[in-house]
């Protein structure tokens, strides 16, 4: 006679079908509704093609660098084409933040596609230079803050809360999606006819992205009331310790991550000795990995969001061990594709915090002026990765960005730990412990 299952474990198996069955459920929903069936797949194609990018960025900075300085104009080219988003959060808000999701995310692409075109042209014409390279890819990422809060204010115009987390999802899915094909594309493309025409594709994806919101932003603008005048989105954030919180962990996140950026190209091409290919496939098999952590998100709607992060930061961590502890190419895959998995519901679960606590006429400011922060903490990461490699090279620079990566998340959950532990004490007594109004709010980090 078969063992029969244990009642907790039968209850566990019941929790996730539902939970399963409840998040196609919202898949569904989502593919549904009339805009963003037709804008989520220009988002594809434009983030293909960032993802070839990815590749031919770097690449061709290290082509057009002077000898010797191939790891500074690579992280200064990186850091470029994100830098200057804080520069246009700020004097370009006036202006813009009162556009609705999808006219922010039209703005963008138009000057993404200009600038990355006049990219592709100077360099197969064999005329740009590194000053010249830089400048434009700054130009390229001036309006980018704001593009990327427009494409999630359209997720919480759109789609009532139940949905917010599968619409982040599938927005964060999608990118992470071309990761897979465009890192491998590009590669592939790179040796065949040089990284400037692989940034002329990625400037006429951005184009098809722009025309295709610019028709959605036409449409609706007759029919949607003008968001009212509302705090800036700083303002707002101030207001709100969690996110404030949030936010300073990000950036300090994503500043950890930066060093990457510079550090694998230059780890494959001068310590590997591979090629334009080999460089893709790492950031394919990232790809895989985020794709599919990201189609998990919604699994993940009812866990404490804190604990998430915490678990994200660290298991990213962890993931880039293998990429500083030897040159065995094996090990740095499958170290890369476990981070991508492990990376991949982050931004989901985090702008659902934002879409779920700030006036929905604050949400496009609100977003901006996270992106404004957080954005640039990559690129500032990458600008600093740049002497660093020069310096100790690029193995040794993913080691220190593993170890400091999980030192942080380890010092976040110390710090969330000790703040529960704190609050639990302090309450008086049993009777009050039950009664949620009666705890600080320190003591809801579980909940929110």
């Amino acid at each position: 006679m078969p063992a029969r299952s244990p009642p907790g474990r039968l209850d566990r198996m019941n929790d996730v079908r539902t939970g399963t069955r409840s998040w196609i459920a919202s898949v569904g929903r989502v593919m549904r509704q009339p805009v963003l069936r037709r804008v989520l797949p220009a988002m594809l194609v434009s983030a293909l093609g960032d993802g070839m990018s990815m590749v031919a960025v770097a690449w061709l900075a290290v082509q057009i660098a002077p000898p010797g300085q191939a790891g500074v104009w690579t992280g200064l080219a990186v850091a470029a084409y994100a830098l200057p988003a804080p520069v246009g959060a700020a004097l370009l808000a006036r202006f813009v933040r009162r556009f609705r999701g999808a006219q922010l995310v039209a703005v963008d692409a138009a000057l993404r596609a200009v600038a990355l075109g006049l990219v592709a042209i100077l360099a197969t014409a064999g005329l740009l230079n590194p000053i010249g390279y830089v400048a434009l890819l700054a130009v390229s990422s001036l309006l980018h803050a704001w593009g990327s809060a427009g494409a999630y204010t359209m997720v919480a115009e759109l789609l009532p809360d139940e949905d917010r987390v599968t619409g982040n999802a599938l927005l964060s899915t999608f990118t992470q999606g071309a990761v897979v094909v465009g890192p491998a594309l590009a590669g592939g493309l790179t040796a065949l006819v040089g990284p400037g025409w692989v940034i002329g594709a990625d400037a006429a994806s951005f184009a098809v992205l722009a025309a295709t919101c610019w028709a959605v932003a036409r449409r609706r603008a007759a029919s949607v009331q003008r968001p009212a005048r509302t705090a800036g989105g700083w303002r707002t954030i101030a207001g709100q310790p969690r996110l404030l919180g949030l936010i300073a962990v990000t950036c300090v996140f994503f500043f950890l991550y930066g060093p990457v950026e510079v550090a694998l190209p230059i780890h494959v091409a001068h310590e590997l000795h591979g090629s334009p290919g080999l460089l893709g496939l790492y950031w394919t098999v990232f790809g895989i990995g985020a794709t599919l952590g990201g189609l998990g998100a919604g699994l993940l709607r009812h866990r404490p969001p804190w604990l998430v992060v915490v678990g994200i930061i660290v298991g990213w961590g962890a993931a880039l061990l293998p990429l500083g502890l030897t040159d065995t190419v094996a090990p740095g895959l499958v170290g890369f594709a476990a981070g991508g998995l492990i990376y991949g519901p982050f931004t989901a679960i985090c702008t659902a915090l934002f879409q779920r606590g700030t006036p929905p006429e604050a949400l496009s400011s609100v977003l901006a002026a996270r992106s404004a922060l957080t954005i640039p903490s990559t690129a500032l990461g990458t600008l600093l990765g740049g002497p660093v490699v020069s310096a100790i090279g690029g193995r040794p620079t993913l080691l220190l960005s593993a170890l400091l990566t999980i030192a942080l998340g380890a010092s976040v959950a110390g710090v969330l730990g000790y703040r529960y532990r704190t609050a639990i004490g302090a309450t008086p007594s049993p009777a009050s412990a039950a009664a949620p109004s009666s705890l600080p709010a320190s003591a809801s980090v579980r909940a929110h």
